[in-house]
């Protein structure tokens, strides 16, 4: 009789044993699924940054070749070393090729130019994929970031020791830049006269 109701509490106890396994294999495909949708949120920041981080230094190297074409002209720094150069294009095409670098694309008017930096948002090309979470299947992650522009350099009067026609000083955090107007080669690079970094990263739309 003991050996009866050994078999008897084991076919009793089977039924949970398999309700236990099969929760249990529920939520590590739950788990899954959340892992999956992280993954692809953080793909989708990744592309948003690395394309409003592109298109600002595209226009950052833009404003420093003007910069270099007038340095001659005093009168023309004031403006581009603040943002206002006057040959200046959107740089939105690197933001959407930074984009598809990170299998992803720039959404419809989603690039957004303001004097000193841009503003994107992005969705992931591919879908977060199959899992036990509903809609998963063809949602696609969206993310926003943007980049700023900001100006290094402060213009001073020309040196004490200058020659004929001299330039001002240039001050780029922290470094000072004494330029000799008949031998202006050694010159500020794009990142000393602008830094460009990401603004306060958004949370992710989707």
């Amino acid at each position: 009789m003991t050996h009866r109701r050994r078999y008897g509490d084991a076919g009793q106890a089977f039924p949970i044993y398999i309700t236990v396994v099969a929760g249990l294999l529920f939520l590590a495909l739950v788990y899954f699924a959340v892992g999956q949708a992280t993954v692809n949120r953080s793909g989708a920041q990744t592309a948003a940054d690395a394309a409003a981080l592109a298109a600002a230094q595209d226009t950052r190297d833009q404003l420093a070749g003007e910069w270099v074409a007038a340095v001659l002209d005093p009168n023309e720094w004031q403006d581009i070393l603040t943002g206002h150069g006057r040959e200046v294009r959107s740089s939105c095409w690197r933001a959407a090729e930074l984009a598809a670098q990170n299998d992803a694309h720039l959404l419809d008017g989603a690039c957004r130019q303001r004097l000193l930096g841009y503003t994107v948002r992005v969705e992931t090309n591919n879908p977060m994929g199959e899992s036990v979470v509903p809609l998963t299947s063809t949602k696609h992650s969206k993310a926003s970031a943007t980049a700023v522009i900001e100006p290094r350099c402060d213009i001073g009067p020309p040196a004490a020791d200058a020659g004929s026609d001299p330039l001002p000083v240039l001050t780029c955090h922290g470094k000072q830049w004494d330029l000799d107007p008949k031998n202006p080669a050694d010159l500020p690079e794009p990142q000393d006269l602008f830094d460009v970094h990401l603004a306060d990263r958004p949370a992710n739309d989707e």
